[in-house]
């Protein structure tokens, strides 16, 4: 069963800009800065919020797994760094 909502009416600015309801922004937990992905559809517009990774910080986590490796074993080789981060790909991915 899909849950839909009362729409609202919005206008678009002379510049093209629309305001997305409060209640709507609150709820998907868009806030300034947010990227959306918008394209058109038939004879509508579709936003989509846009999932972006920090990417500095999942390079911090896997600096820091390998750290903890080096701690453990001492110095690790190309191949046992490229296995760490490997590993904490596939875990991303679960």
């Amino acid at each position: 069963m899909t849950n839909y909502e009362e729409p609202e009416v919005v206008v678009v600015s002379s510049k093209g800009q629309v305001v997305i309801p409060q209640t709507i922004r609150e709820k998907l937990r868009i806030g300034p800065k947010t990227k959306l992905l918008v394209y058109s559809y038939q004879d509508g517009v579709i936003m989509k919020k846009l999932e972006i990774p920090d990417l500095a910080k999942e390079l911090e986590e896997v600096y820091k797994k390998v750290d903890e490796g080096i701690a453990k074993y001492g110095e690790l080789s190309g191949e046992e760094i490229n296995e760490i981060i490997q590993k904490y790909r596939k875990q991303k991915t679960k």
